[in-house]
This record gives structure tokens, sequence and C-alpha cells, in this order.
């Protein structure tokens, strides 16, 4: 899909709030409404645009704890790969999962509310699957947070 700079506004206006009326974001860009609203569609068909949601406050909802999880294995088969995808995807307190290159084989990005939440998922990742090694750094300060993609590229 070919992008020009009403697109890319309209997606960084999108990326700050996503409820945003569209006769404001048409204002914003610089569009009339009808205009405006079949680009956002053109977007959303297109995959540009995912879904639109509401970003929540961790420490708000007690899981201020960022936990890395580094994991090794040993496995490299499809069976085993579609057995641990399916059990990283049932554990709520993984927000992202990763396939790596180099020395790690996945990254997970995890949030809990404590170091005892977090040895719980800790156990049900090595209770159901066998993985050579398990690396957790928990995350002192958050220093950048975006969920914004550059539009640079586009």
């Amino acid at each position: 899909m070919t992008m020009d700079r009403y697109d890319r506004q309209i997606l960084a206006e999108l990326q700050d709030n996503a409820a945003i009326p569209v006769a404001e974001l048409a204002e914003k860009v610089g569009l009339t409404s009808t205009p405006c609203w079949r680009r956002v569609q053109k977007l959303e068909d297109s995959g540009v645009i995912r879904k639109r949601v509401a970003l929540l406050d961790p420490a708000r909802l007690n899981v201020g704890v960022t936990v890395f999880v580094s994991i090794r294995t040993n496995q490299h088969n499809a069976k085993w790969l579609k057995a641990f995808h399916g059990l990283v995807a049932s554990i709520p307190e993984v927000t992202e999962f990763y396939r790596m290159a180099g020395d790690t084989d996945y990254l997970l990005r995890v949030v809990v509310p404590d170091i005892a939440a977090y040895d719980r998922v800790y156990k049900k990742l090595i209770h159901g699957a066998e993985l050579a090694d398990v690396s957790s750094s928990f995350a002192m300060e958050q220093i950048k947070y975006t969920t914004a993609l550059p539009l640079d590229y586009a």
C-alpha cells in the first residue's frame, strides 16, 4: 500500500488517540470527514491498522513489575514449537513473545505484581516445556515506552 502524508498524519494521530472522532481527525490532518473516514477504512482493510485498543496503567492494575525472560532450548522441532507456543499463549502475564536469533531462542516480556507471582509464571514455563536455560531480568525503571511506530519509513 502506498501512503502519502495524509495517511501518515492519520496514523500519527490515531497512534496518539485511537478514539478521536473522525471530524476532529479530519480537521487535524487537513481533510474533510468523508475522505478522512475512507482513508481510515482503507488503512484498516489493508491491515496497516490491525486494531484499536486502550492502553492501561500497569501499576494501577497491580502488574507494575516487568520481567524479561530469555529462554534457550535444545528442542528445535515442529511438535515442541507448537506445544511451547501454546503454553506461552496460555499465560496472561506474558505480554510479548519473540523468537530470536543469536544465543537466546525466545524472549518474553512478563508483567506481574511481585517476585512471587513471577515465580508462579516461571514454574508454569519449566513444568510445561523442556527448556535448556531460563534467565530472568527484572526491570528497575522504565525509561522509554511507546506503542507508537515510526512512520518515516512508510
